[in-house]
Formats: C-alpha cells, structure tokens, sequence
C-alpha cells in the first residue's frame, strides 16, 4: 500500500543536465534512430566531438562542436542545448546549431546526387523464360 503524500514537501523540479553520454545525445538530437546505432556510429570514427574521436560515453556540453557523418552526408553542429529525452524532430533542431559551410556541402552533395544517372541494369542472373524466347527470336531475325 503506498503511503499518502505529505502535501507540505514541494515538489522538485528536474535538475538541468550539464553534460550527457555522446551516444544518448546524438539519439535525442535525432542524428540516428536508435542509441546503438548512434554507439557504432561513435566507434566507427563516424562522430568526431571538438575535432577529436570520441567514445559513446564521452560527455557532451553545451558549447561543444560535433562532426557527424551518416552516409554520404556529414553535419558540423554546435551544441545548443542537452538533453536525456528524445522529442519531436521540431525540439531535436533546438538542440544544436548547423554550420553554414557544412550545410552549404551537404547541400552540394544532395544536388550531385540528383544530378547522378540512374544505375543501369546489370543483368543480374539468369534470363526468364520469356525473355529467352525474345532473345531466340532477335537472334534468328523473327521479330
């Protein structure tokens, strides 16, 4: 049975965090989608912190500037703002602060790519039964 609450004890708000986990961070931020993958990420050197590589553990502080790299793309951010919690994508913006000069290459990147031909088609494995026949057909002039 739990005990009634003693109505003259104030309620206490949540300390501010003044630094939290590399990994958790990048995971509230919305750079990745899960905190294990923001790990690997870290671990793989994909994640540089103030120029350095970093381990998921390390603590970030506001102030502080990120490299991250996820796929092609590659984001340098000022941190703004920590947190422990994952919000909506509009909150995870609040939290740091994009660089012109690396939004202005990602940027340059996302164009390339839509400028890019599509991949041909290699040919992968064998002929359908169809198309076998289309090839019989081209082969012997009965088109």
């Amino acid at each position: 049975m739990a005990l009634p609450r003693d109505p003259t004890v104030a309620r206490q708000a949540p300390q501010p965090v003044e630094s939290v986990r590399l990994d958790r961070w990048l995971w509230a931020a919305r750079f990745f989608k899960t905190r294990g993958l923001a790990a690997e990420a870290i671990a793989g050197g994909k994640v540089q912190l103030n120029g350095n590589r970093a381990k998921p553990a390390k603590p970030v502080q506001v102030g502080d500037n990120l490299r991250v790299r996820v796929g092609p793309y590659e984001w340098l951010v000022i941190v703004r703002a920590i947190t422990e919690r994952r919000g909506s994508a509009r909150d995870a913006q609040l939290l740091y602060d994009e660089l012109p000069e690396g939004r202005a290459a990602r940027e340059r990147l996302a164009e390339q790519h839509k400028m890019a031909p599509a991949p041909a088609y290699t040919g992968k494995g064998r002929p359908t039964k169809k198309e076998r026949r289309e090839l019989r057909r081209l082969e012997e002039g009965d088109v």
